[in-house]
């Protein structure tokens, strides 16, 4: 019996002596290559909303439950979970370069504490996003026997994942906005008078159509005592491939209970009041498009839904401005807190 005890005694010293001979840290790195622009691939690593809809243990236990807090996106966005088959813990979002970077703190401050990564390169309209993880099992031996079989569990987690990410990513819209600015602010409503228009969807056509609303909003104006107050408006409400309706607008002040709000053409009315985003174009009317389709897959990428009809202000006066100088703001209404 001594024998025996002794030999387990020296059997588990020697486990001990190899496990503290073992790394203490682990590393696993996975890379893929996905059809989008960084810009896409970066909102939705950067934003545990858009994490949850693809990352591997949202489908590995469906009824685990899901907490955000914190910031919204980036730096000190944190995300708590729940589960039967994953367990519980957190993790917080610690630094976020845009387009380039995004670091996470795995149950930060317990002993299991992890860091996990997203690494992102551009190709040629493309992102090569690697996403990596670490741990450091420190005083745990077991934690370092287990290291390599734990490895290839979260290598195979990883590479799911970003299969999901891929297949997101290249279902969005495909713009790339990481050129242009957008703030979220907050805007009042303003009175206006306005007229609605039609017009086909081509620049002349539009040019057209609105400088002739513009006059008759004017002459309006002048007829009822009022005052212009903004750069004229064009507030779109439809669009259906073959034709463009939308509302030719003026801000105002001066009304009085005598002022017409409801005749056969132009109207009195207010514009939107809430959270929106806003983007400054700086350039020819004509490539207000692009621009319009690089806020679209901003959204998209973002998860923020839109809550109203767009508008433009357009507040460089073209007959002063030359054109790649002209200066528009573009407006979208969306849900709050996003």
């Amino acid at each position: 019996m001594q024998k025996l005890i002794y030999g387990i005694g020296a059997f588990l010293t020697l486990l001990i002596i190899v496990g503290f001979a073992l790394p203490r840290t682990h590393k696993v790195e996975v890379s893929v290559e996905i059809d989008a622009h960084p810009a896409t691939v970066f909102a939705l690593v950067n934003d545990f909303r858009q994490f949850s809809l693809w990352a591997p243990w949202t489908h590995t236990d469906p009824n685990a439950r899901f907490l955000l807090s914190g910031a919204i996106r980036g730096e000190g966005a944190v995300m708590t979970w729940d589960g039967a088959i994953i367990g519980n813990g957190n993790q917080v979002i610690t630094q976020s370069r845009p387009y380039e970077y995004v670091a996470i703190a795995m149950s930060p401050g317990e002993p299991s504490e992890a860091r996990s990564w997203f690494q992102l390169a551009p190709g040629v309209g493309t992102t090569i996003i690697t996403w990596g993880f670490e741990v450091d099992y420190g005083m745990n031996i077991v934690g370092r026997y287990f290291a390599s079989m734990l490895g290839a569990v979260v290598a195979r987690d990883y590479f799911e994942g970003l299969g999901a990410l891929k297949d997101l990513a290249e279902s969005l819209p495909g713009a790339d906005f990481s050129d242009i600015e957008i703030e979220h602010i907050v805007v009042e409503a303003e009175d206006i008078a306005y007229l609605s228009a039609t017009s086909r969807p081509e620049p002349a056509a539009i040019a057209e159509a609105m400088g002739k609303a513009y006059f008759q909003i004017l002459n309006f104006i002048d007829e009822n005592a009022l005052v212009d107050a903004g750069a004229p408006l064009s507030i779109t409400r439809d669009f259906s491939g073959t034709e463009l309706a939308f509302d030719a607008a003026i801000p105002l002040r001066g009304m009085t209970d005598n002022t017409p709000h409801n005749t056969s053409g132009v109207k009195i009315g207010k514009t939107y009041a809430g959270p929106v985003i806003r983007v400054r174009h700086i350039g020819s009317y004509r490539s207000l498009g692009t621009t319009h389709r690089k806020i679209s897959a901003y959204l998209a990428a973002l998860g923020i839904e839109r809550a109203g009809a767009a508008w433009e202000s357009y507040v460089s006066d073209p007959g002063k401005v030359p054109a790649n100088e002209l200066q528009t703001y573009i407006y979208y209404p969306i849900k709050p807190n996003l």
